[in-house]
């Protein structure tokens, strides 16, 4: 675990990126993604070592070099909150659809939005660092999530495919923040993924669901959207999806290999969702759809 944790101490990012055109005096702080990054930690990876870091014993946590990195990295993070109250990957306010008309900007991905598995994954971390609904940031934070959700009670995903992916990390979020877990919200998005379960007891999804409402949800089980889907339903911490969470498990020893591994031959992860601007698409909308001009072809797997 020291090795684990040194390895992680060496990796935070301590440059400042184009992130700081916003904010040059917003002191850097944070990991990012990709390897030997030293200028562009994103909020995502920032909130998961954040989660770690949170969950190391007290006297660990306290010492100078490990409270520093998780000073500078929250610092970070609420210096990154965009205005809707949600929280983007890299930057803060990316979301001028002027910049897609910028002739190789034309599909639209030099937007980064605010989305709610990155706002998620970053409200599940300052909650477990202490922060609660009566630090502003989080509110905000809060409130965008519940805007966010769907009618049909799940969340869109966008670095994981899909709605399965939103959904299961919005719910451990709210658990984390001490959400009355029987709440209508909570119940009608744990519904959605039960409704969604496949015979075999997993999940999965099609990347054409960014293209095809009527696919959210739908696809061949898979390992990691199962997972995703188990860590929507076991933070509801309700008896009542005993049986669905049982019938995941199941799926997943009986998926496992013999080296300990998981196989997953479709992808569930997302860059460019839907060649949209990395949000939502209103795909009842025609000039939406004839500004995408695109089928299920570019992106069905």
């Amino acid at each position: 675990m020291r090795e684990a944790i040194e390895w992680l101490l060496a990796n935070e990012v301590r440059y400042r990126g184009d992130w700081a055109q916003r904010d040059p005096q917003l002191r850097p702080g944070g990991w990012s993604f990709e390897r030997a990054n030293l200028f562009y930690p994103d909020l995502d990876d920032t909130a998961v070592a954040l989660i770690v870091l949170a969950r190391l014993p007290l006297s660990l946590r306290l010492q100078p070099r490990i409270a520093g990195a998780i000073q500078r990295a929250v610092e970070w993070c609420l210096g990154m909150q965009s205005a809707s109250g949600g929280w983007g990957a890299f930057d803060r306010d990316n979301d001028k659809l002027i910049v897609t008309q910028i002739p190789f900007c034309d599909f639209g991905e030099a937007l980064d939005p605010p989305s709610a598995d990155v706002t998620a994954h970053m409200l599940e971390a300052f909650a477990l660092l202490g922060y609660d609904r009566s630090h502003p940031a989080v509110e905000r934070g809060y409130q965008f999530l519940l805007d966010e959700q769907e009618t049909d009670g799940s969340w869109f995903g966008r670095w994981g495919v899909n709605h399965v992916y939103g959904t299961g990390a919005v719910l451990p979020a709210l658990a984390a923040l001490g959400e009355d877990m029987s709440s209508h919200h909570v119940r009608r998005a744990a519904r959605w993924v039960i409704e969604h379960q496949n015979e075999d007891g997993g999940w999965g999804e099609t990347c054409a669901s960014y293209m095809d409402d009527s696919l959210r949800g739908i696809g061949p089980s898979t390992p990691s959207q199962t997972a995703w889907a188990l860590m929507a339903l076991i933070a509801t911490n309700d008896q009542e999806y005993a049986a669905s969470i049982r019938s995941g498990l199941d799926y997943l020893t009986a998926a496992q290999r013999e080296d300990g591994t998981w196989d997953e031959p479709y992808y569930t992860g997302t860059g460019f969702p839907g060649y949209g601007f990395g949000a939502r698409l209103d795909l009842r909308d025609e000039a939406t759809l004839a500004r995408i001009s695109q089928g299920l072809s570019l992106i069905h797997i």
